[in-house]
């Protein structure tokens, strides 16, 4: 066999090319929901015999088919399970506090999110690193029976050794813990924390671990970029904040985590759970996983969604629900983003509310952590200036926060970026959170930010040289993939 090939190699490669060529231009006509997306991969493939279908298998199937297991439905004969429907917020009490609009909104929430709005909940705001993982650590180190962890980054440093020795800590004291790392974000330090906390004899788990031949992909698709830690099933964190010493200390980068109890942590533990059985298969139903209400009071508190969104049965769930939250804005927008590169759709929804005369106000880092991802957002912010929209560059240190407020009574926080990846590619987790004591909160750092931000004008980046507004759209043109 090997003397034929050596003999008709050429003929072998032609007929691997037409083989896996034909595959794979099937798949991507089959699965992509954009036309300029299928086309644009069929394009590839044809084009670049074998080496486009290679392309495509690493860069082009973008959903994971997963069985959804250890979700709100299975555990329904759990008793504390079926005490949470007790807390369940309905849409004629939105509509009565928040007005028709946000009940309409709700609906929305219920139909694509598949987690309920609960009220009973608490929400703190962690508006810097220092204070989140002062906060996180306390946590672990009063937990009695049981912490979930999953993260993007968790970086072999100062902070990443604190919070694994923590960790550890609780491990050898009789706690269950779990940790999952993306298998990519693990690779940001090296050596990775994976060993030092194997070594402590923490269960750990790498998500979506196939990274190709060991390599550092920083843009690897169908990576978990959540963002959870989950202790004794009564308080949880979520939000942006990657587990890195980038984010602690006077000159820091600027991000925001939030800190929560109530009926919302039983979703977020079930999305960790979800994630940790699919690495490893273990299913968390034992009695240190039960979800734990400490002093939730029915109607009462804050109401929050968890968000859960991803490349499998929650595709696009985030985009959906912001779309919605556009189509009800009367006043304001206000979008805090360290990376605004969304699609064109996202742009005509932000770009039809400027019309009706909502004020729409986007709020990036005049000192972007990527500078590809910042030249390529200036090559795109001149469809939404044209229509009113406001830009704003935030001085300071880099900030990576995810915030959105609408008409200050609405918020939208948690691990999402308004880009391709976190629309779309990757796994996230956000709070919907209808509270006008907590926008107001938001909002007022938002103000914080705007007070000192320079705005852009569509003068100003007209003004900028061809070659430098030739360099930002050719970057844009590659924003699908950065």
């Amino acid at each position: 066999m090997l003397e034929l090939i050596q003999i008709y190699w050429a003929e072998t490669l032609a007929v691997l090319s037409v083989v896996f060529g034909t595959v794979a231009a099937t798949h991507a006509a089959m699965t992509k929901r954009e036309v300029r997306s299928a086309l644009g991969w069929v394009g590839i493939i044809i084009l670049s015999p074998l080496v486009g279908a290679m392309i495509y298998a690493v860069a082009g199937i973008n959903r994971i088919r997963r069985a959804t297991l250890i979700s709100r439905r299975a555990l329904e004969l759990d008793e504390i399970w079926r005490n949470l429907s007790l807390y369940a917020v309905s849409g004629d009490t939105v509509a009565d506090r928040y007005g028709t609009r946000f009940g309409q909104m709700k609906l929305l929430g219920d139909r694509v999110t598949r987690h309920p709005l609960s009220s009973g909940n608490r929400i703190t705001l962690l508006s810097a690193g220092d204070e989140a993982f002062d906060a996180m650590c306390q946590a672990i180190e009063a937990a009695e029976h049981s912490i979930i962890l999953e993260t993007y980054i968790f970086d072999r440093d100062p902070i990443g050794l604190r919070v694994a020795d923590c960790l550890i800590a609780a491990h050898r004291r009789g706690v269950a813990v779990r940790v999952v790392v993306d298998a990519v974000g693990a690779r940001y330090s090296v050596p990775s924390i994976i060993g030092h906390l194997e070594q402590g004899g923490v269960p750990v788990a790498t998500f979506n671990g196939q990274v190709i031949m060991g390599l550092r992909l920083p843009y690897a698709n169908l990576r978990t970029h959540r963002k959870i830690l989950v202790v004794d099933g009564a308080i949880g964190f979520v939000g942006g904040m990657n587990i890195r010493a980038a984010f602690a200390g006077p000159d820091a980068s600027r991000d925001t985590h939030f800190c929560v109890t109530g009926p919302v942590v039983a979703d977020i533990l079930a999305v960790a759970a979800e994630d940790w059985h699919f690495e490893t298969g273990e299913v968390l139903l034992g009695p240190e996983w039960r979800v734990q209400l400490r002093d939730a009071v029915p109607g009462a508190g804050v109401a929050i969604r968890a968000v859960v969104s991803g490349p499998d049965t929650h595709i696009e769930t985030n985009h959906r629900l912001l779309l919605g939250a556009f189509s009800v804005a009367e006043h304001s927008i206000r979008i805090v983003s360290p990376y605004f590169l969304p699609d064109t759709t996202f742009i005509a929804a932000l770009n039809t509310a400027a019309r009706r005369g909502v004020q729409v106000d986007v709020i990036v880092p005049s000192q972007n952590n990527l500078a590809i991802v910042a030249r390529a957002m200036m090559g795109q912010f001149d469809q939404i200036l044209r229509e009113g929209c406001r830009v704003h560059f935030s001085t300071g240190p880099f900030d990576h926060s995810k915030l959105m407020v609408i008409d200050r009574q609405w918020c939208f926080v948690g691990s999402s970026n308004l880009d391709a990846r976190s629309l779309r590619l990757n796994f996230e987790i956000d709070l919907e959170v209808y509270d006008r004591l907590f926008a107001e909160q938001i909002s007022d750092g938002i103000d914080k930010r705007i007070a000192t931000a320079q705005q852009l004008t569509l003068e100003a980046l007209k003004a900028r040289s061809l070659p430098n507004r030739l360099i930002d759209r050719l970057f844009w043109l590659g924003s699908p993939y950065l």
